[in-house]
């Protein structure tokens, strides 16, 4: 549960940007996608590996 402390003469929309970044930093919503589907590990492990060499590609200038 995300608890955000607020001051009584804060606003609002204070607030709701403090727990808006709380929210993305917990990751509650990508937590809750991978738990949809169950996905293999081996298949996990090429989805990373793919990313890595994508990542190097990049990073050599191969891929612009």
């Amino acid at each position: 549960m995300l608890i955000i402390d607020s001051k009584d003469c804060e606003n609002i929309d204070k607030a709701l940007k403090k727990y808006k970044k709380k929210f993305e930093k917990a990751k509650v919503l990508i937590q809750l996608r991978e738990r949809q589907s169950y996905t293999k590990p081996s298949v996990k492990r090429r989805g990373e590996v793919l990313k890595a060499v994508y990542r190097q590609q990049i990073a050599s200038g191969k891929i612009d």
